[in-house]
């Protein structure tokens, strides 16, 4: 490189892309690696080529997402999220009756009432049932546990939460949201899910949708950091062959990172913003006896990965006219109509018919399950819910994968994430895994990369702040929230 920048950053994910867009716009002279093609990390979309379509696995935001909001905004990416005040829950038809809906959305009663009104009406749950779950409840209405010891299952099991209130409302939410199962997920994280969304405010439970596949709209966030001087280099593989060093400390205090083209790139500091296993093979490349690879490598062996499957069904004829449901009593958590979710976006083409994806979350029996195996469930649950998909002709389809999708939020976790300055040095960590109070969602990963961006600016006697305020608590709430 002809200048050496100020900060190389190595992963331009959601992580990698918040810590450029703070440091640059602060002033710093950075350089961003990717190895892709394409920005986003695991939020990503690519052109499928036997489908002819741009296709991705939907990632969702929520109103108390306030720095990923945030960042949004000062791209101009913000432009192009759909939000809506309400969640429908569809529960399937049976000989004896239609397809059933409840919609669970605000009312003009004070926080953390502000649903309650909707929640009472529900018809997926009892009466016996919704008493549980308002109990439960209780436990989060002033925050949520600062220890992650507990599993959400063992909670579950205390509150005596009913089997229809564990299937018809806790598990779309939290296996939804943490892509867990309730044993291999912590009442922590679960209990802030429902803190920060379901009672802090009408406005945290807000759900935003992306309307642009993930990559075009993460892209802003990019051309936003390259604006302020940023220099982005895509392809750009660090540490992928095995005859090649990965990082190194150079000479002079730089930090040097070579790509498997052979480029090299220092700077004084380097920000590591990738997923926990791509970290730990990078930290593998330095010496033994480095502290940075002592300080870090030896926790990343109780990480693990929980994965998503994502179904892509493109239909000759309507469908819903839903943009979004939770599909209950099914392996599917989630349906998205693409369709209608995408319709005002200037770069869409209208199509006949309608295209649907369908969300299975800690997916680990589909991991092992055939492309044909998943559809054919997949249609068949689908039917259930919307019998007109009998009468429709599925006109392309796609299974999308994602072994790796998110790190689990294990019980007891929270001890070995590291903090974004844990190597020293002057290497730094960023990613949703690592020590940000929040779960594997992209404010996490935000989140984690203001904080690294902090970090870094300390390092340099530079006391900026870039984190965002959580949202405030309104109604009643600013009274018992903590």
């Amino acid at each position: 490189m002809s200048e050496t920048p100020d900060v190389l950053i190595i992963g331009a994910g959601l992580a990698g892309l918040a810590a450029a867009v703070a440091l640059s716009g602060a002033g710093a002279n950075v350089s961003l690696l990717e190895r892709k093609p394409y920005v986003g990390g695991r939020a990503y979309s690519y052109p499928h080529p036997a489908l002819d379509e741009v296709i991705d696995s939907q990632h969702v935001l929520l109103g108390c997402c306030t720095n990923l909001i945030d960042l949004c905004r000062l791209s101009g990416a913000d432009r192009h999220i759909r939000w809506y005040d309400s969640i429908t829950f569809l529960e399937p038809g049976t000989a004896n009756r239609p397809t059933r809906r409840s919609d669970i959305g605000p009312s003009p009663l004070p926080s953390p009432g502000h649903s309650s009104l909707s929640f009472l009406r529900a018809s997926m749950l009892s009466i016996a049932d919704k008493s549980r779950i308002t109990l439960g409840l209780l436990d989060f209405l002033r925050g949520y546990p600062t220890s992650d010891d507990e599993p959400f299952s063992a909670w579950l099991k205390r509150t005596k939460q009913t089997d229809r209130a564990i299937r018809h409302f806790w598990e779309p939410v939290i296996v939804g949201t943490l892509n867990e199962s309730f044993d291999r997920c912590s009442t922590r994280y679960a209990g802030q899910v429902f803190h920060e969304s379901f009672m802090k405010s009408a406005e945290g439970g807000r759900l935003g949708i992306p309307a642009q596949p993930l990559s075009e709209f993460y892209t802003a966030v990019a051309q936003a950091a390259e604006q302020q001087g940023t220099a982005l280099h895509l392809r750009t593989s660090i540490g992928s062959i095995a005859s090649i060093a990965g990082i190194e400390h150079a000479p002079r205090g730089l930090w040097q990172a070579t790509a498997s083209d052979g480029s090299i790139h220092r700077a004084p500091s380097l920000l590591l913003a990738l997923p926990f296993e791509q970290t730990a093979r990078l930290l593998a490349t330095l010496p033994e006896d480095s502290p940075q690879r002592q300080r870090v490598l030896p926790a990343m062996d109780k990480f693990s990965h929980a994965p998503i499957t994502t179904i892509h069904l493109w239909f000759d004829q309507a469908i819903t006219d839903l943009d979004h449901a939770a599909l209950l009593d099914t392996r599917i958590q989630w349906m998205f109509n693409k369709s209608r979710i995408r319709r005002f976006e200037a770069s869409s083409v209208a199509q006949p018919g309608q295209y649907l994806e369908l969300v299975i979350s800690a997916s680990f029996a589909e991991v092992h399950k055939t492309r044909e195996q998943i559809l054919t469930a997949a249609i068949d649950e689908l039917a259930r819910f919307f019998p007109v998909v009998r009468e429709g002709t599925v006109l392309k389809s796609g299974v999308l994968k994602e072994a790796r999708a998110t790190f689990s939020v294990l019980p007891g976790l929270d001890r070995f994430r590291p903090a974004s300055d844990a190597p020293g040095g002057n290497l730094y960590l960023a990613g949703d895994w690592t020590l940000t109070g929040w779960p594997s969602t992209m404010e996490g990963a935000v989140r984690s990369g203001r904080l690294a961006a902090e970090a870094i600016a300390r390092g340099t006697g530079n006391s900026a702040s870039f984190l965002s305020p959580d949202l405030p608590a309104a109604g009643l709430m600013r009274l018992l929230s903590r």
